[in-house]
């Protein structure tokens, strides 16, 4: 086996993709998860430096009063000078400065980045991911956003490395993530960036009953910078999340809409 073959194997082995929710996950509620959100484990004391270097610069020239178009405005700033690439795994603030870098940057190291930039301007955010049941591992899976506008009183489901938010066809207002999941498909997505982004990403994770969301639970963003920061050079990263898990201080995947333990269902083949 060759040295990528290697590589890939312990960063996006299907088994470790198993593993991990297996140990992590557990099945809640939509009432449960209702005020659950980043800032309550990641103060604005926490948050590197350089993302206030690059908050001044979002705003440079103006700043909204809405919650919901200060989130558009850093999602459309990030989507304009981040080119995207390969997962990172790195410190908040190295991952930063790798993907303005053009080193690379999926989906969840938008989404994560995103999540210090609404602490530091008071907006209530929090991440999902989203996954196919049983799972299947052509689809991989998907990393989004929601943040709380204090002007609707709602969660509101932004995709922020695709730029878009959505709607029912017959409303102004833009949907929640529980909205989003259990309209029967009858939502509509509009992109707030230059081009319109329609791709097989959106389909299979938006519009796909197979398709259910969790919630990253209990993420603090100085546990996780301090590990990797101290062992990424030693140790393959799932060693360093396994021993985040085994001292107790991991995050977890909490599933309010289906049962996590039907994703098991499926095999390797």
């Amino acid at each position: 086996m060759g040295l990528k073959k290697i590589s890939w194997a312990l960063r996006r082995h299907p088994l470790l993709y198993y593993t991990r929710f297996w140990l992590l996950s557990k099945n809640s509620t939509i009432y449960k998860l209702r005020e659950e959100c980043y800032n309550n484990k990641n103060a604005k004391s926490i948050i590197p430096r350089i993302f206030y270097e690059i908050n001044d610069r979002i705003f440079e020239f103006e700043k909204p009063n809405s919650d919901l178009d200060k989130a558009i405005l850093i999602a459309l700033w990030l989507k304009k000078h981040i080119k995207g690439g390969k997962g990172l795994s790195l410190p908040s603030d190295e991952a930063l400065k790798a993907m303005l870098s053009g080193k690379g940057g999926v989906c969840s190291d938008m989404s994560q980045i995103f999540n210090n930039f609404c602490v530091i301007n008071d907006i209530r955010v929090r991440e999902w991911g989203i996954t196919i049941i049983p799972f299947d591992k052509k689809f991989g899976g998907h990393a989004t956003n929601e943040i709380f506008s204090k002007e609707l009183g709602k969660w509101i489901l932004m995709d922020v490395s695709k730029c878009i938010l959505f709607y029912y066809t017959n409303r102004q207002e833009p949907l929640s993530l529980f909205e989003v999941f259990t309209s029967n498909l009858s939502h509509k997505y509009y992109s707030f960036f230059e081009k319109i982004e329609s791709d097989d990403q959106i389909k299979n994770y938006y519009y796909n009953k197979r398709a259910t969301p969790f919630l990253i639970s209990n993420y603090d963003n100085s546990i996780y910078d301090k590990y990797l920061k101290r062992n990424s050079s030693k140790y393959p990263i799932f060693f360093i999340h396994f021993y985040i898990y085994l001292i107790g201080k991991s995050y977890k995947y909490k599933f309010p809409l289906k049962d996590y333990k039907r994703m098991f269902k499926s095999s390797f083949s």
